[in-house]
């Protein structure tokens, strides 16, 4: 059998859990920045930080088109610095005004290294153990997003010191971008000319419906994420508790990535992907209907163990959706879809927040969820059956 963990892989792997972890450090901490520092209220906060996630959504399918184009490492070392050298920018804004402009800018960067990596560890990994590798290649993102926020929460407990948190980051961005330069990029296959305004350059039209779902699945988790830290505090009087829910969710992702990744090398990927969904709309549900702190962690569980099944299976629908020379816009499509989900919970949690609550926020996190469920079952899951090529 071909090795799964080779050297390219694991320093791939390495870069994107770095990538993650120095943007998931604050990310869960800037809702309290921005009250505690430029006394934002609940509106405030969720347009200021849904800026990042606009220009990520801009930049994702230019990201596809240029790693499919050109050079992966030009491409991949000159988004990693761009991404690292952002993070200086939050220990310079002094306004909220120029901090909305750094948040904003940080998102074009964060856009084209996330592709750009992914489509660089598919390139590394062996075509018998791509589905496999898959998985525990989203298992780097998975462990940054529910470790980081435990970390950053430890040192804002700690220390009190957000400009210690930025310093945080821009130190792990810097081993990442680090150790990036020293991969090997193996020779890719270039598009044939064909028109460069062609839709499918910037977009996977196959991988629509698998979009949608992903829309569906990233605006519950970008209510839950965004606002857990303020709901936890202001509600549940749990001061230190949302650190310790992102941890709870690492080990189901954590669980779940390690049973998912055998049954992914058995090619059961719809299954997978069924069950990830199925398990993770009932985790939403818990969260919103149970305010005490067996469904707070509880939630926290069965959510990650939902994702740990359904990230790798949808990722791996869009791959085998697309010709070998698609994989950066099929990988652009998925975070792009990511994208438009977050962005619009970060937007609607905010506003269902501060009008008519915490519980409407997460309810409508459940309600969107159960669209995204509801959809793959109907229309996604045998479009992809009938039109995989691999």
């Amino acid at each position: 059998m071909e090795q799964l963990w080779n050297t390219n892989y694991c320093k791939v792997w390495t870069a994107n859990f770095m990538i993650f972890f120095s943007f998931m450090v604050v990310t869960p901490l800037l809702p309290l920045y921005l009250a505690d520092v430029f006394g934002a209220d609940k509106d405030t906060i969720g347009l200021v930080l849904s800026g990042y996630t606009v220009t990520a959504l801009l930049m994702r399918p230019f990201s596809g088109y240029l790693v499919d184009s050109f050079p992966r490492r030009v491409v991949l070392l000159s988004a990693y610095f761009l991404f690292f050298a952002l993070f200086a920018g939050y220990l310079v804004a002094t306004t909220l005004t120029l901090f909305c402009v750094v948040r904003t800018l940080h998102g074009g960067p964060m856009g084209a290294v996330t592709v750009a990596n992914s489509t660089c560890a598919i390139d590394v990994l062996p075509p018998s153990r791509r589905a496999e590798g898959i998985g525990y290649y989203g298992l780097s993102n998975n462990l940054a997003t529910s470790m980081a926020p435990t970390v950053g929460l430890f040192i804002y407990n700690s220390y009190a010191d957000y400009n210690l948190l930025f310093l945080v980051a821009l130190a792990v961005a810097l081993v990442g971008l680090t150790i990036n330069s020293t991969v090997h990029f193996p020779e890719k296959e270039i598009i044939p000319n064909k028109s460069p305004l062609s839709l499918d350059r910037f977009f996977l039209v196959k991988g629509w419906r698998q979009g949608v779902c992903m829309v569906c699945i990233a605006f519950s988790y970008g209510v839950v994420s965004t606002y857990i830290a303020i709901y936890s505090k202001e509600e549940l009087g749990i001061t230190t508790g949302s650190g310790l829910w992102f941890a709870v969710l690492c080990m189901g992702l954590m669980l779940s990535r390690l049973i998912g990744a055998r049954t992914l090398r058995r090619g059961k990927i719809v299954e997978n992907a069924s069950y990830g969904l199925l398990t993770s709309v009932f985790g939403y549900l818990l969260f919103a209907a149970v305010h005490n702190t067996w469904g707070y962690y509880g939630a926290a569980l069965i959510v990650g163990l939902g994702n740990g099944h359904l990230w790798p299976a949808l990722q791996t629908m869009f791959v085998n959706l697309a010709r070998n020379n698609q994989r950066g816009t099929a990988n652009s499509t998925l975070l792009t879809s990511w994208d438009v989900g977050i962005g619009l919970g970060i937007i609607l949690g905010g506003f269902l927040a501060q009008h008519l609550g915490y519980v409407a926020a997460f309810y409508s996190a459940w309600i969107v969820n159960v669209f995204g469920v509801a959809f793959f079952f109907l229309h996604a899951r045998e479009y992809y059956i009938k039109n995989k090529l691999r």
